[in-house]
């Protein structure tokens, strides 16, 4: 069995994101990028069926610049066999990645796609919905526990009620949750393996899809500065506060 694992480079999640002067995105520039924590998830998730000796292969794919390629390594340090980069420079939406991926998996014929749930930079959380959607293959989201046996998968997800487990035939798509696993961290000799293992370099042209921008971002700011908070000396001045100040009852 083949399983397909999609990642993300983003903004490491200890860097404090600082807005562009103009308002016109994020500034990146010298600032430290990493694997989506999500994503890195569903590796180790993926790695660890290949251990248990469910999957013959992992495959990590990425779409994005070249810069893309370091996370892949780091995929495949962990413990993947093989990775793709679908090289672009637009800035790639949703939509577009989805549409790349679900090129990719009929290029690939993988019998799991497990990607994280969502990218902490956009926190979209439409990808794995989408692909699954593009392909018409089952899903299940926010995945805390995984097991395949029989062609099927049974998936524990966490939903606002609690657990709800769910069972599908594969192929299928997964999204992974944080409470999934605990990602392992590369050693240096897997780290040096990584390096000669095969990263193949598409174009989305090779795919044959379009990745221009359907949505254009007016502006990015900032949160508001919170006030500071103030001591009150009983429950009567708070209540007063919240109803006169706060005005939230």
């Amino acid at each position: 069995m083949k399983i397909l694992v999609p990642v993300k480079r983003v903004v490491d999640f200890n860097v404090k994101v600082r807005v562009k002067s103009d308002g016109s995105g994020v500034d990146t520039a010298n600032v430290k990028m990493s694997m989506n924590p999500f994503d890195e998830i569903a590796v180790e998730e993926a790695v660890r069926l290949k251990e248990k000796g469910i999957a013959t292969e992992v495959v990590a794919v990425s779409c994005g610049a070249v810069s893309c390629q370091e996370t892949l390594r780091t995929a495949l340090a962990i413990g993947a066999d093989r990775a793709i980069l679908v090289q672009s420079d637009v800035d790639l939406q949703p939509l577009a990645v989805a549409k790349l991926l679900a090129a990719v998996v009929a290029k690939e014929s993988p019998s799991l796609v497990i990607l994280g749930k969502q990218a902490i930079d956009d926190d979209a959380n439409q990808v794995g919905q989408m692909l699954a959607a593009l392909l018409d293959w089952p899903q299940a989201t926010f995945a805390s526990k995984v097991e395949i046996a029989g062609g099927r998968a049974t998936v524990k997800r966490e939903v606002d009620g609690g657990l709800e487990t769910v069972e599908m035939a594969l192929p299928a798509v997964v999204t992974t949750d944080l409470r999934l696993n605990e990602p392992r961290y590369a050693t240096l000799p897997n780290i040096m393996k990584a390096k000669k293992k095969p990263l193949e370099t598409v174009k989305p042209a090779d795919l044959g899809v379009d990745v221009a921008p359907r949505l254009k971002t007016v502006q990015v700011a900032e949160p508001g500065k919170r006030k500071a908070g103030v001591m009150v000396k009983d429950v009567s001045e708070l209540v007063d506060k919240l109803k006169n100040e706060a005005k939230v009852i």
